[in-house]
């Protein structure tokens, strides 16, 4: 059967969250936002898309950084209003320069941070 983005559950701005794991270390990386054209985009050409909610705008990761994710699979969880993408990722996946977006823990009630950037 094919894959139809229109059947998932979208907010009211026409948007999912998107969680982005390493496919091999199973490190989750970010989150971030997809539109239907996003989740068509990505299925179509396997770099991963998002939709940026500060431009409004189509947005390849990787496009301007250089910090590309390939995607290896798409899941769709069981509410359909989440997706996971297992990826490739080229470099660091957060803006920080940090291999996860995910890089401050809280320990003990404070915030430690557990990711440098990446030289």
């Amino acid at each position: 059967m094919p894959f139809d983005p229109s059947t998932l559950v979208y907010d009211a701005r026409g948007l999912i969250p998107v969680i982005a794991q390493d496919h091999a270390s199973g490190e989750v990386l970010m989150l971030a936002w997809m539109n239907a054209g996003a989740v068509a985009r990505t299925l179509g050409t396997g770099r991963v898309t998002y939709w940026s909610r500060s431009r409004q705008a189509f947005w390849v990761k990787g496009e301007t950084s250089g910090h590309v994710q390939r995607l290896t699979e798409m899941r769709v969880d069981c509410d359909r209003d989440c997706l996971l993408v297992l990826v490739e990722q080229e470099g660091p996946a957060c803006h920080t320069n940090r291999r996860s977006c995910f890089y401050t823990a809280v320990r003990d009630g404070a915030e430690v941070e557990i990711l440098r950037p990446e030289a």
